[in-house]
């Protein structure tokens, strides 16, 4: 490639997939040769890798592509590519609509974009490709993470589910699963570099197994990552109800680096919306997994998805939300007013539901899980807590003087330090002292402190800086991340 360190920047959108495919694409553009850009400077390729399943992601999407425009004129040989779900829908309708990209390639491809780049800079053309089938399997490519003491592992990608409301299976395929043997070298791999804490990541890990059958290859995978020494925290996301079984329960409860958290996408508590959105459970199936949890774990945070006003969803349906929401008591919840998705089902559903009401019912819903959350986050004043420290949990910690990282069970703790030099990656114990809804605080001294292999390689980062590009920046690629 003809290029004098060019400089790459990732802006990635959507869930938690996505997050981990930027750490592929981050990976392959510095095995190409680019580097990433520095703070504040203008890289010289931008990659977004797109999500399509929340609402307006076309406009923010093509509302990121305007801004880029001038910018893109004023400094040629700048590159911009789209990947990702959106990608996939769209094709070659975004360089209709944006003729100023370069690169545009799907979710099953990922690992071509260095070429792409390449071929598009040769032949002073727009290179599209989309693959309707899995090319080679994320987890094999090279990966640039941005943690020292966190890192995302895919067991499976694809789904086999046909929810209604979601156009994932359509733009990721049928689920892919990769054998447990590949899995654990993977995380062995991480662990091996420092990383205390891994999450095994699948559209519907709890299917895992349904490739090689084996119904139960999920709570033995669980298992056999307590066998991996130096693996503090083990978390998955995200499991699907229907195929939530009794072994994986036991799994979590019986396997010490599991941590007793779980986010399990309820969606609705009616049993009448859970038919039209094709989602092959009810309500009572769906608390009762909860009672199995929490009787194995009473001490298991328990988190979840809820949309709000699916077509046809009456009165009586949202009640019964409520209903299964003040059953449940979730530690937190995502919540999402529903939007039409292009190429679902549920978009052509009739009765779809005035704004008006959707955000109404949003704002009551909103309003019962705050008063839930809050009340379950008062009852840990006075508990100790283990917190694994991180960079970026706490957008206010340089005001506070506190850092801020998560709990076993996966809530937010932002704590004081007393003074000491507390490092991303190190495991502390404090007390919690006071409650918000979304947050816990600890203001008081630490009850220890243990430094770690992932602070070690966390300081060392800081120590060693990053390579700067050399020359001027025009025509050389850079990478940042960026989550929204």
């Amino acid at each position: 490639m003809d290029m004098q360190q060019r400089t790459y920047e990732v802006r990635t959108f959507g869930c938690q997939m996505n997050v981990h495919d930027s750490e592929r694409l981050s990976g392959l553009l510095e095995s190409a040769g680019y580097v990433r850009a520095a703070d504040g400077a203008q890289a010289d390729v931008v990659v977004f890798n797109t999500c399509a399943v929340r609402e307006n992601a076309d406009n923010r999407l093509y509302g990121n592509l305007g801004h880029l425009r001038p910018v893109k004129t004023a400094h040629p040989g700048m590159q911009i590519a789209v990947g990702g779900c959106l990608a996939q829908k769209d094709r070659g309708e975004i360089v209709r609509k944006a003729p100023w990209v370069d690169v545009v390639f799907g979710t099953h491809n990922i690992g071509s974009l260095p070429a792409l780049l390449e071929r598009a800079r040769h032949n002073e053309k727009a290179e599209v490709e989309i693959l309707e089938s899995l090319e080679v399997f994320p987890s094999t490519l090279p990966t640039k993470r941005d943690s020292a003491y966190a890192g995302w592992v895919s067991i499976s990608v694809g789904c086999n589910n046909t929810c209604t409301f979601c156009i994932v299976p359509a733009l990721r395929g049928k689920e892919k699963d990769r054998r447990p043997g590949e899995i654990l070298a993977e995380v062995e791999a991480l662990v091996a570099e420092g990383v205390l804490e891994v999450t095994l990541l699948g559209q519907n890990v709890n299917s895992y197994g349904v490739e090689f059958g084996d119904r139960f290859a999920f709570g033995k995978l669980l298992r056999a990552t307590g066998g991996i020494g130096g693996l503090e925290r083990v978390r998955f996301t995200s499991p699907h109800p229907r195929d939530f079984t009794d072994d994986v329960i036991a799994a979590m409860a019986e396997t010490p680096n599991v941590c007793h958290s779980l986010h399990m996408p309820m969606q609705s508590g009616s049993d009448e919306v859970l038919k039209r959105m094709r989602r092959s459970y009810r309500a009572d199936r769906y608390l009762k997994i909860i009672e199995n949890v929490r009787k194995a774990m009473p001490d298991a945070a328990i988190t979840t998805d809820i949309i709000v006003g699916f077509p046809g969803e009456t009165d009586d349906d949202f009640e019964r939300t409520l209903d299964v929401v003040k059953a449940a008591r979730f530690a937190s919840a995502f919540t999402f007013q529903y939007s039409k998705r292009p190429g679902t089902p549920a978009a052509d559903m009739a009765d779809q539901l005035p704004k008006a009401v959707v955000q109404e019912r949003y704002e009551r819903l909103i309003a019962v899980l705050e008063e839930i959350t809050w009340a379950e986050n008062k009852a840990l004043v006075g508990r100790r807590v283990e917190v694994l420290a991180a960079v970026g949990e706490g957008r206010k910690d340089q005001a506070t003087g506190r850092m801020s990282g998560r709990a076993r069970d996966g809530r937010l703790v932002h704590f004081a330090t007393g003074g000491g030099e507390v490092r991303p990656g190190d495991i502390v114990e404090t007390e919690i002292t006071y409650a918000a809804p979304h947050h816990l605080n600890a203001d008081g001294a630490l009850l220890s402190h243990r430094k770690t292999r992932a602070g070690d390689v966390w300081a060392l980062a800081q120590a060693v800086p990053a390579p700067r590009p050399k020359g001027t920046l025009l025509g050389t690629p850079t990478l940042a991340v960026r989550s929204s």
